[in-house]
């Protein structure tokens, strides 16, 4: 039970080296599964018992399914991100060295772990545009095969290197594309061969690097996966799982997938614009329902914001806290802030830990250090659009923002688990703000 769903999970990963790859994963699953499609810049028609989804930028998407008995109804949403850390290739790419070597020249993107990037078979995937007559046409791109590699320096010309290195993105960080035969403009033929395009129509590119090492599932008791990514489509692939298996007669289940999570989600596509407030709005305006409405449905609707943990690492146990610490295999994460980095509070904790507890789901508290500065996630970015009861958990792993990550077995399964049971339930708020989950 476990392993299938892991090596499913291996699957989306492995066919998701950037952010457009992973959306349209997910699309293409939403049409599989009688989803609509629908687009901003068109008119909305929507009925109760319907399935429908929204993309932004090919790069963030969210799907909803409406219920049947919509006069008292709720959202209940699970939200997760659809970008990772990595190295976005500039629009002037090329960069010759003493003719000889040529390089592509990067930047980074989020906040990686430099080191896992040196020595790796690396790729190149991601958007590209195409002119065609007056149109301009997004067409997705990966090639499929080792192109390029960072190399280390090598110990005898950087003696120090294991005492601590400050790497420098300009220069430590380049990959390395062709060697002395490799002219300019051999990077766009390549494209432009990939795509079966002339140079020429190539009009605008969203490229990045990845990691081209296959996921693995490994450990004594094969306990562990392995992958680049996991952080945080092992979220966005458990959420997606359990919105298609659920159905709520009373709510409006709502699955919702950002990107530029690693970089600040302050972009049209991200947790901090108008997407998530623009489709909910719209929802309550095609089923003709009044403002009023809105707001109300709003105030009794419940968001879980789903983005991976730090689990307690081996080596270096003392990097947490000492009771607040999670591990892998041992079930879902609450995570909790006192600076409000993660929108749980107590209501939104006791409501998600019950449902746990309704299909024998572990869940473990996870608390940062009060010493160290931790990272933060989408919840209550997108709670500054439109507010709600929300909670943020996730799924322990190791080496977060390395571009090979690694978490536990059996953990894929818990959150499918316990994310159907909230897509399933109910929520109601009565007098002095009792919340009450009824199945």
């Amino acid at each position: 039970m476990y392993k299938e769903v892991s090596k499913d999970l291996l699957q989306f990963l492995k066919k998701s080296p950037t952010a457009f790859h992973a959306v349209e994963n997910i699309r293409q699953e939403l049409l599989d599964h009688g989803y609509q499609e629908l687009l901003e810049s068109e008119h909305w028609h929507i009925e109760s018992n319907q399935k429908y989804f929204v993309t932004r930028n090919q790069s963030s998407i969210i799907a909803f399914h409406t219920g049947d008995i919509l006069d008292n109804y709720s959202f209940h949403i699970v939200s997760s991100h659809s970008d990772s850390p990595t190295f976005k290739i500039k629009e002037n790419a090329e960069l010759q060295v003493n003719n000889q070597y040529m390089k592509l020249n990067v930047e980074p993107y989020g906040g990686m772990l430099c080191a896992t990037w040196f020595d790796k078979p690396l790729s190149i995937a991601g958007r590209v545009l195409i002119k065609q007559d007056n149109q301009f046409i997004p067409t997705l791109l990966n090639i499929d095969k080792d192109l390029v590699l960072i190399p280390n320096v090598a110990i005898h010309m950087n003696r120090s290197v294991n005492d601590g290195y400050a790497y420098n993105q300009q220069i430590d960080m380049l990959p390395l594309f062709g060697g002395s035969e490799c002219q300019n403009g051999d990077f766009r033929k390549l494209i432009a061969e990939e795509l079966n395009v002339n140079v020429e129509n190539i009009y605008g590119c969203d490229l990045y690097l990845y990691n081209r090492t296959n996921p693995s599932i490994w450990g004594l008791n094969e306990e562990f996966i392995s992958a680049g990514r996991i952080d945080d489509l092992q979220c966005a692939y458990t959420s997606l799982q359990a919105f298609l298996n659920s159905y709520n007669k009373e709510n409006i289940n709502v699955f919702a997938c950002f990107d530029n999570e690693e970089v600040g989600s302050q972009s049209k596509q991200g947790a901090g614009s108008t997407l998530l407030y623009d489709v909910l709005k719209r929802i309550n305006m095609s089923l003709n329902k009044s403002e009023e409405d809105f707001y109300r449905a709003v105030a009794s609707s419940f968001m879980i914001s789903a983005d991976n943990a730090h689990a307690v690492h081996p080596n270096h146990p003392e990097l947490t806290d000492a009771k607040n610490c999670v591990y892998m295999n041992e079930g879902i994460v609450i995570k909790s802030h006192a600076g409000q980095k993660y929108t749980s509070d107590a209501t939104s904790v006791a409501v998600f830990k019950s449902i746990c507890e309704k299909v024998n789901v572990p869940v473990q508290f996870f608390a940062n250090r009060s010493d160290k500065l931790g990272g933060s996630t989408l919840g209550n970015i997108a709670m500054s659009q439109v507010s709600m009861n929300s909670v943020d958990i996730g799924l322990p792993q190791l080496a977060m923002h390395s571009s090979y990550e690694t978490a536990g077995m059996k953990d894929t399964y818990y959150m499918i688990k316990a994310l159907t049971e909230f897509y399933n339930c109910h929520i109601e708020e009565t007098t002095n703000h009792v919340l009450k989950v009824i199945k």
